[in-house]
């Protein structure tokens, strides 16, 4: 799952999938918002569509709403088009978080949508800035809870909480695995690895063996562009913006290439 907020980024990430001959999950965050608006990310969504039909390529993308913490935004973006929508309420106490992620999921459904929940809590907010010292595993999910959160809210993914965090990595981080196949067990459900840009291939190669079937990605393919960006204004070869633009979404787009061979892959 990519994270998007431009249509630099969209279509690098549109153009990798169609030649790669894989499906998209295209998630617009909580910046993302602040920065694009829904409406703008819709339409250009729409436009990725349109480019993969013109390709000859049966593309299936599915649009996600990221971390949505509030159901007046989770209600938005539905009514905008949005396929899956990500209610998060994990900061809140465990029937709280229960109660408002059951009837997010009620009004989802009721309109063909899936919903991702999350259970458990990364130290690092979505901006990567630490939000607290305490052991990240003090935060982990707990495969009881989840086995009754999944059960009782009726859900279609659980983002789980075993080492990732957002953002950039100082060092490789130390993941849990036995939480993820403990979750999965009691769960049933396709489990969801927030904060997997950094992580290393074998990390992901074992995160998906234990049950990961969602992984989201953004730091490291922005890094992509910002690095080519910076290396074509350096060069004093362009003169207009779309140049350096151009430069950016080709080198994000070879980042989400590698991505996905290695997700896919395994």
């Amino acid at each position: 799952a990519f994270n998007v907020n431009n249509m630099e980024i969209i279509q690098g990430i549109t153009e990798a999938a169609i030649e790669e001959r894989a499906p998209l999950i295209l998630q617009v965050s909580s910046g993302a918002r602040k920065y694009a608006k829904h409406v703008y990310l819709m339409k250009l969504i729409e436009a990725a569509l349109l480019d993969a039909q013109d390709s000859g390529v049966d593309l299936p993308i599915c649009v996600h709403l990221d971390h949505g913490v509030t159901m007046k935004m989770v209600g938005r973006a539905l009514r905008l088009g949005f396929t899956s929508v990500m209610i998060d309420t994990s900061a809140l106490p465990f029937e709280e978080n229960l109660r408002v992620t059951k009837e997010v999921t009620r009004i989802a459904h009721d309109i063909g949508a899936d919903v991702e929940a999350e259970l458990g809590r990364l130290v690092t907010g979505e901006d990567g800035k630490k939000e607290t010292d305490a052991d990240p595993s003090e935060f982990y999910t707990r495969a009881d809870e989840a086995a009754r959160f999944a059960r009782e809210t009726g859900i279609d993914a659980l983002a789980v909480a075993f080492g990732t965090s957002h953002g950039f990595y100082k060092a490789q981080p130390k993941l849990d695995f036995r939480v993820v196949r403990d979750c999965a067990a009691a769960t049933g459900l396709p489990l969801v690895m927030h904060g997997g840009s950094g992580v290393s291939d074998e990390g992901f190669r074992k995160a998906i063996e234990a049950g990961i079937r969602k992984i989201n990605y953004y730091s490291y393919m922005s890094k992509a562009g910002y690095d080519a960006a910076a290396a074509a204004i350096a060069s004093q070869k362009y003169k207009y913006l779309h140049d350096v633009e151009h430069a950016a979404m080709q080198a994000m787009k070879e980042d989400v290439k590698r991505a996905i061979s290695v997700f896919s892959g395994i």
